[in-house]
Parts: C-alpha cells; sequence; structure tokens
C-alpha cells in the first residue's frame, strides 16, 4: 500500500495509525520531503479533478489570484502540500482523504 501524506499532518498520522493497526504495510511518501512524481499526479488528477487541491489549506489562502489560476497540475509540482491527502492506493484502488467512509472501506479492505 503507497499512501502519500505529511509527517506533520495529524490526519495522515491517524490514518497510517489506523492502517498499520489494521495490518496494512504502509509505504509512506511524504509530499513535503519526498515530493510527488509528475505521472502520480497526473494519476491523481485524473480520478480526483479538483478535489485534489485543497482550498482550505494555509498554503492555498497564500496564493496570490494569478497563482490560483495555474495549471492545476503545474500549481501542484510547484506546491506539492496543496494536495489534499492522504492520497491512498493499493493495487487498482485509489481513495482521497480519511473521511468516515474512506475509513470503513481501508480497514474492511485491509482486515
Amino acid at each position: 500500500m503507497r499512501f502519500w501524506g505529511l509527517k506533520t499532518c495529524d490526519t495522515c498520522r491517524k490514518a497510517v495509525k489506523a492502517l498499520e493497526g489494521a495490518g496494512a504495510v504502509v509505504e509512506y511518501v511524504d509530499v513535503r520531503a519526498d515530493g510527488v512524481a509528475p505521472a502520480d499526479l497526473a494519476r491523481f488528477h485524473q480520478a480526483f479533478g479538483a478535489a485534489l487541491i485543497n482550498r482550505r489549506s494555509t498554503t492555498w489562502r497564500g496564493l496570490s489570484e494569478a497563482e490560483r489560476t495555474v495549471d492545476p497540475l503545474d500549481l501542484l509540482a510547484e506546491h506539492p502540500t496543496l494536495m489534499k491527502r492522504p492520497v491512498i492506493e493499493d493495487g487498482e484502488k485509489l481513495t482521497l482523504g480519511w473521511d468516515a467512509k474512506t475509513r470503513e472501506d481501508w480497514l474492511e479492505h485491509t482486515a
């Protein structure tokens, strides 16, 4: 299982703890420290569209109006912390975020 998030993100830490507690082996990709491969960003954007950009983040609020109109893939490449997280992938399954439905789905899937 691959997991894209931030080591400093409380939601990401909770998600990893729950997944590992359910027996999953998590390969963590820290989007700030490790970056996100362009091919992965493209796949994520194709799967999630505009939802991939976290418009409630501190990074987003710090962008100018002009910067916000840049192509989403270029914007995410420049500011990887803008990516909503976590993005979790296992085989063909790919999810965004860690809401109740996603938690239930992954924890049932790994059990």
